[in-house]
């Protein structure tokens, strides 16, 4: 027996509370709970917070079509342009759910059309989104 000490694992710790408390967040912009998620972020909660996939808050709000939970986000500082593992953005998710509504609030938040793989340029393309390749081209 030696009395050098033990490494310590580098591994984070995975509090369940705080796994809980992600899941509940990821669960309100999903929802579209507006009031309670963006009462969290304003009590510290990251507004670009990203789960396992990479998807974040605001991508989450976005694909879902919930654009008061989107608006809400970017006025708090959310990135219109992060992108997640699987290489989409936020703006590619509403080109693909067909929400012009939604690519406007991002377009005018500063999102990035080229962005992402694919982009959503080519998203409007590969499903035939004409009126939002109008939009996306005019940016």
């Amino acid at each position: 027996m030696s009395d050098a000490p033990t490494p310590q694992s580098t591994e984070p710790a995975h509090d369940p509370e705080v796994l809980q408390l992600a899941a509940r967040v990821f669960d309100l912009a999903r929802d579209g709970d507006t009031d309670t998620l963006a009462a969290y972020v304003d009590a510290g909660v990251p507004v670009n917070l990203t789960n396992d996939k990479g998807d974040s808050l605001l991508m989450l709000a976005a694909y879902y079509g919930r654009t008061p939970t989107v608006r809400a986000l970017l006025e708090r500082g959310a990135d219109p342009n992060r992108i997640n593992d699987r290489g989409q953005s936020p703006l590619s998710g509403a080109v693909f759910k067909d929400g012009a509504e939604m690519v406007r609030m991002l377009l005018a938040a500063g999102a990035d059309p080229a962005a992402g793989q694919p982009s959503a340029v080519d998203t409007a393309r590969v499903f035939g989104r004409d009126e939002l390749l109008e939009l996306l081209v005019a940016r």
